[in-house]
């Protein structure tokens, strides 16, 4: 009801009647769910439509350059945090100085809009980005990262609006181009750990930005059940890539290698590899592809049409010695990703033990959705409910990175939340005067 009342006001109408379904349906047998939407629900949507509900004003926002606070440093955090501007950590507060500073980095008019995004439909503008940056403790020049951040959330392909799922999904930044070793982002041992500062305040950004534009508040419309904490950026070792020839996750994205770039996507858990051993693909593969596989479960329903058809974009993180031991023995980035999809799979029967009673997103069978045209023919080779079907639709739908302690054999792998934040890429527009900044 606090998440209808909340979404109600970011579409516009905070009066709309609203009729509850008590307790959650998918624990209530057919009579207690019968007894329940006939003697509540149906009553309130019975009275929602006879009824003139009361007329609610909506409270104004702050406008962008308003000064809606002064006082001290614990002053201001006490005040940020009362109105859910904040995740709870210090805040740095947002002066117009601080502003215009970040501002000072990008040729984007500070009042350009990006998008409008949901639930709040508040207006992704470069003078919001600038605000949360400073706030997240960014410095002024991560500030072209951030941008080209806010034009992913605000891309309707990445399905930002989606942020506030019961998965409790959380959104992995994958950094790539020259601009990792210019504003010193960490791309070795410690990836993906905080300490960073770039890595880190970026990462916090996001969830910022989340919270103070698109509106995902917890207990309110960010309904995840166990949350996750914010990811910091994972940037890609670059000179590993270009040592195996490998192309960089940008240039998988439509960009070119050595662009700067980020991409986003919305990963559901994550599972660390260790102890990767052998010398060749044939020693290594085998561990690798079962680990990806175990990390994927109700995952599938995104692959398989329980929710939507082949979405789903499990990653696979390597480190250098990984990467290289495999392409020294010739195979590329599309060899790994082509192995993945034979040998990275799962049972039928466990897949529609998901879809069909689990996780209840019925497809009735994957032969009736091969039969359907909705899947390839891998995945109904045989009527053997325990034969082997790949996790997703396409051999180039699993993401392969390369980051990571040099000097370890260890990999990280991630399960994805499918449409519910499709990966999306946008490319890092720098000032013209970028070098001579960065000197300075």
């Amino acid at each position: 009801m606090g998440q209808a009342a909340a979404t109600s006001v970011g579409l516009g109408m905070p009066n709309l009647p609203v009729a509850m379904i008590p307790g959650h349906p998918g624990v209530q047998s057919p009579e207690e769910l019968r007894a329940n939407v006939v003697a509540v629900t149906a009553r309130q949507v019975m009275e929602n439509l006879l009824n003139q509900p009361d007329v609610q004003e909506l409270e104004d926002e702050p406008r962008a350059r308003d000064i809606v606070f002064r006082g001290t440093f614990e002053e201001v955090n006490d005040y940020f945090f009362e109105r859910e501007w904040s995740d709870g950590l210090p805040v740095v507060p947002p002066t117009l100085e601080k502003i215009n500073e970040f501002l000072s980095y990008t040729s984007r008019d500070p009042d350009e809009v990006l998008g409008v995004v949901l639930p709040a439909s508040r207006a992704v503008t470069i003078w919001a980005v600038a605000v949360n940056g400073v706030m997240a403790g960014c410095k002024p020049e991560y500030m072209p990262v951030l941008v080209a951040l806010a034009e992913a959330m605000a891309d309707p392909g990445y399905g930002v609006e989606h942020s506030g799922n019961t998965p409790g999904a959380e959104t992995l930044i994958v950094l790539n181009g020259p601009i990792i070793k210019e504003l010193k982002f960490n791309y070795q041992q410690g990836a993906l750990r905080d300490g960073f500062k770039p890595n880190t305040a970026v990462g916090r950004f996001w969830r910022l930005a989340l919270r103070n534009i698109a509106g995902f508040l917890p207990h309110k419309t960010d309904k995840g059940s166990f949350g996750n904490t914010f990811r910091v950026v994972l940037a890609e070792n670059e000179d590993v890539l270009a040592k195996v020839g490998w192309p960089s996750n940008a240039a998988d994205m439509g960009f070119e290698t050595g662009d700067n770039a980020v991409t986003i996507s919305r990963m559901t858990s994550g599972n660390v590899i260790v102890s990767v051993t052998g010398a060749t693909p044939e020693a290594i593969m085998p561990y690798l592809a079962d680990a990806v596989a175990s990390c994927t479960r109700w995952e599938i329903i995104f692959t398989v049409g329980g929710i939507t058809y082949g979405t789903l974009r499990p990653a696979l993180v390597l480190t250098p010695i990984l990467a290289q031991t495999l392409a020294k023995a010739g195979w590329s980035k599309d060899d790994v990703k082509k192995y993945l999809y034979k040998h990275a799979r799962m049972t039928a029967r466990r897949v529609e033990t998901y879809t069909e009673k689990w996780a209840d997103f019925p497809i009735i069978s994957l032969r009736h959705q091969v039969n359907l045209g909705k899947l390839p023919p891998d995945f109904a080779e045989s009527d053997d409910p325990d034969r082997l079907v790949p996790i997703v639709a396409h051999w180039d739908d699993f993401m392969v990175l390369v980051s990571g302690d040099p000097l370890r054999t260890n990999a990280y792998t991630f399960a994805h939340n499918g449409y519910l934040g499709f990966p999306t890429a946008k490319k890092i527009v720098l000032p013209d005067d970028w070098a001579e900044r960065l000197k300075g």
